[in-house]
């Protein structure tokens, strides 16, 4: 979009006038303070993560509790299983050039830092589950789903969408599922350490209740990672359809913030559904069905809801692979696809 008078003005020099480009000394001073602004601006949100996740650790005794018991990391790293397939299908679906490691491993870190932010941000608006009735529901579709979808995608922005690396929509999805696992992982380590360190009974919470009676730490820790199993695949597949409108962002600038928006509207919507959805559906459902336990139909249902939405966006991202094939029919392999990208503002560079 041009100034009417640089349309109308040929081949005449209007810089400092209708146009600008850095040319003097001052010009050069605007640009790295700019720069330097930006760069101090995400140094801080990093050092405000770290800080804040630290205080979460230290005042659950989690970070404790897994130094002094690896046996508890374990169980962390083998409730992110799941949820690490599915980003890993995600990686691959990628029919563009591969994203580099450093970027992936980065998205990771920054997404474990940033679900602090969540946490607080939740624990302030926690109140809304007292409302008689929608409290809940209040909760999970104003506050739960739309800020932890919100950091994930901050992960994402802050740092891989900035890299001239991120050159396709699709890669958009990638970033979007990795800050999905980075989220999962700290939740479960945060869930299964605070249920393993309860004194008295085991006390596993499934997201519809309490279970209680488990004799020893070994089949409560089974409990609890198979329960938090399920629920890291929800992240992944959430932040992806984030993160790939956050992609199609990149190359829409034009559109950029209505399509940011729509992506986190449609990520927050089936999260915080989700979240409304598993309180409720097993337990109606144990009173039709009578004799099934109603941690089968927890089960049940998790796979069931998440499957339908993994499989919208296992269709968007074959729709972008078969359109992606379309335009280069000259090309033979993935690894050939190319982006052709523009400009970006100074700081994506």
């Amino acid at each position: 979009m041009k100034d009417p008078v640089a349309k109308r003005s040929g081949d005449e020099d209007l810089y400092d006038i209708a146009s600008w480009e850095p040319r003097t000394a001052l010009d050069r001073l605007a640009v790295r303070t700019y720069r330097g602004v930006v760069r101090a601006g995400r140094r801080f949100v990093v050092g405000l993560g770290v800080l804040i996740l630290l205080v979460i650790l230290g005042a659950s005794g989690a970070g404790g509790l897994i130094i002094r018991d690896p046996f508890i990391l374990g169980l962390a790293l083998l409730s992110i299983i799941p949820a690490a397939g599915l980003a890993l299908y995600i990686y691959r679906a990628d029919i563009t050039t591969k994203e580099p490691p450093s970027l992936l491993v980065a998205t990771f870190v920054l997404s474990i830092l940033f679900a602090g932010f969540a946490a607080v941000i939740n624990s302030m608006f926690g109140f809304l589950q007292l409302l008689p009735l929608v409290g809940f529901i209040l909760f999970y579709y104003l506050v739960v789903g739309p800020v932890e979808e919100s950091v994930k995608l901050l992960a994402v922005w802050l740092y891989p969408y900035r890299d001239s690396r991120f050159d396709s929509v699709v890669d958009g999805a990638v970033y979007g599922a990795i800050a999905g696992l980075g989220f999962a992982a700290i939740e479960n380590v945060l869930y299964i350490t605070q249920n393993l360190q309860t004194p008295g009974a085991m006390l596993i919470q499934t997201g519809i209740g309490v279970v209680d009676g488990f004799a020893d730490t070994l089949e409560a820790g089974g409990q609890i990672t198979a329960v938090r199993g399920l629920a890291g695949p929800g992240h992944v597949v959430y932040s992806a359809f984030a993160g790939y409108y956050l992609g199609l962002s990149k190359f829409n600038r034009e559109n950029a913030g209505p399509i940011v928006v729509k992506g986190l509207l449609i990520a927050a919507f089936i999260h915080a559904t989700y979240n409304t959805l598993v309180g409720i559906v097993p337990g109606i459902v144990s009173l039709i069905v009578p004799g099934v336990p109603v941690l089968v139909l927890f089960f049940g249902f998790v796979v069931v809801f998440q499957g339908v939405f993994f499989y919208i966006l296992y269709r968007k991202l074959k729709r972008y692979e078969a359109a992606c094939k379309r335009s280069h029919d000259d090309v033979d392999t993935a690894a050939d696809f190319g982006s052709e990208l523009t400009e970006f503002d100074p700081e994506m560079r």
